[in-house]
């Protein structure tokens, strides 16, 4: 039986949640409810839940800071907040589940069943990244979720990702490589805030690992010598960010 804690300063919210639960999960039960952080603190330390759902806004806080006062954060989170971009795009980063206002059953419980399934052990790791991520302005690593863990890998070292159907392929600066359960439009929504570029419909590229493009102007090295396509209709402009970033590092 997997214990869990409720932290929402709506008690409508936090009924809501445990309504959900019992019809339709058997596996857990609540061992706690709080509305604000010194309480959801406290009750966190007394049970020892598994699983956490946290609101982001709350009365004298919010949810991170609830994270950050804990000496321990041995259980897995999972967000229940209204719409917030900024919040999102750092779940993602971190690869911490999330749920949004109004809640719907099913988002709720796959959720939930995503963490009893999954064989990832290394939760107090993305809860510290996705805490790393909130506090910058630009996240510098991404958590990415393979078949048998999850690594944390800086973005700067992802040199180019390639499209593997609703998969992607990762290549590092260190010649190893990664196989994410992510399409390539996710990555390219992702590092929309990092010099990526999508050259083609199957390669996303990191524009600070480019070598050169070939003569025929069809394919782009990278520093590692892999190659990434260049779309025809693609070209003159990957050129133009090309020459505006050699021109800002003179």
């Amino acid at each position: 039986m997997y214990k869990a804690v409720i932290v929402d300063d709506e008690l409508d919210a936090i009924e809501s949640i445990k309504l959900i639960l019992a019809e339709n999960i058997d596996f857990i039960e609540v061992v706690g409810t709080a509305q604000n952080v010194d309480d959801a603190r406290r009750i966190i330390q007394t049970t020892d839940p598994n699983i956490v759902f946290l609101d982001i806004e709350m009365p004298g806080g919010s949810g991170f800071e609830v994270l950050e006062g804990l000496p321990e954060r041995n259980f897995q989170v999972i967000f229940v907040t209204a719409y917030n971009q900024y919040a999102i795009k750092a779940f993602k980063y971190s690869a911490v589940d999330y749920i949004l206002k109004p809640i719907d059953i099913d988002e709720l419980v796959n959720a939930v069943c995503k963490i009893k399934s999954s064989k990832n052990h290394n939760v107090e790791d993305k809860i510290n990244l996705l805490l790393e991520n909130v506090k910058g302005s630009k996240p510098d690593k991404i958590a990415l979720s393979t078949s048998e863990s999850i690594e944390f890998v800086r973005i700067a070292d992802i040199v180019q990702i390639h499209a593997e159907g609703s998969y992607s392929t990762l290549k590092l600066t260190d010649q190893s490589e990664l196989l994410v359960s992510k399409n390539l439009g996710e990555f390219e929504s992702l590092l929309e805030d990092h010099p990526f570029y999508r050259t083609h419909q199957s390669h996303l590229i990191n524009l600070l690992h480019v070598r050169k493009i070939t003569r025929l102007g069809n394919e782009i090295v990278m520093e590692d010598g892999s190659v990434a396509f260049l779309s025809r209709r693609k070209k003159n402009q990957f050129l133009e960010l090309m020459t505006t970033m050699v021109q800002q590092k003179k």
